[in-house]
């Protein structure tokens, strides 16, 4: 296809005369920027070097769009730096969540699993109650229930052997437990539930770590208590 000879060619922008070829790849993404701010300083100097002296440009203009280059590009240096600050953060959450592999550990929630031999929970209340204690199957059949005292405090050890009320073994698997209490004047009071069990595995591959206790995931902000194996309990 020919072309018209009189087509006016496409304007190319000045070179910057302080752009290397390795300027961007050292600079990461503020290079952009900065190549851009020389350019334009380049720009307002030839402007200033050539203009009407009968109607000078307006140096007020000038100034402001400096200190918006110079604004935008410590904002981006300022991303720069969260962005490491978050880096080392998120590895340091990784190296907390690897140590505590092998750990009993107690989170908010009332499903546990069973594992064949015992579930844990934690229970806290804030004064001492009457407490009726139920755990269902995951189908929600009730499979054992029974009263019991409990003290104010918090992280109080309960575990079920896996025993019905009847005697019955039931098989490994999760177990939700609920709890209906009441204080010494006959009221309603509140029971909160943690699970307790061995962190087995954490999965490092996830923002935050995930840490796996009885098949459940949890993060680190849910860890309430950390104990050792082999604390003192309540058994069923």
């Amino acid at each position: 296809m020919s072309v018209d000879a009189t087509t006016a060619a496409a304007p190319v922008s000045a070179p910057n005369p302080n752009y290397t070829a390795n300027s961007s790849s050292s600079s990461g993404k503020t290079a952009g920027i900065a190549d851009n701010f020389q350019t334009f300083l380049t720009l307002l100097t030839t402007q200033l070097k050539n203009q009407n002296p009968m109607d000078p440009l307006d140096t007020n203009q000038f100034t402001q769009q400096l200190v918006q280059f110079a604004g935008v590009e410590q904002q981006l240096k300022g991303n720069e730096t969260l962005a490491s600050l978050l880096k080392l953060q998120t590895t340091s959450q990784t190296t907390q969540a690897m140590n505590f592999i092998g750990a009993n550990a107690v989170v908010d929630g009332s499903s546990s699993h069973f594992d064949g031999k015992t579930a844990g929970w934690s229970l806290s209340t804030e004064k001492p109650v009457s407490a009726q204690v139920s755990i269902q199957s995951s189908t929600g059949q009730t499979v054992y229930s029974g009263k019991f005292t409990l003290n104010a405090g918090k992280n109080q050890g309960f575990t079920w052997d896996g025993r019905g009320n009847d005697g019955t073994q039931w098989p490994a698997g999760d177990y939700k437990l609920s709890v209906v209490a009441t204080d010494a004047a006959g009221q309603t009071a509140t029971v909160s539930t943690q699970i307790q069990g061995t962190i087995d595995s954490v999965d490092v591959s996830q923002t935050p770590p995930l840490l796996s206790i009885g098949g459940q995931t949890f993060t680190l902000d849910q860890i309430k208590k950390v104990v050792k194996a082999g604390s003192s309990s309540t058994a069923l």
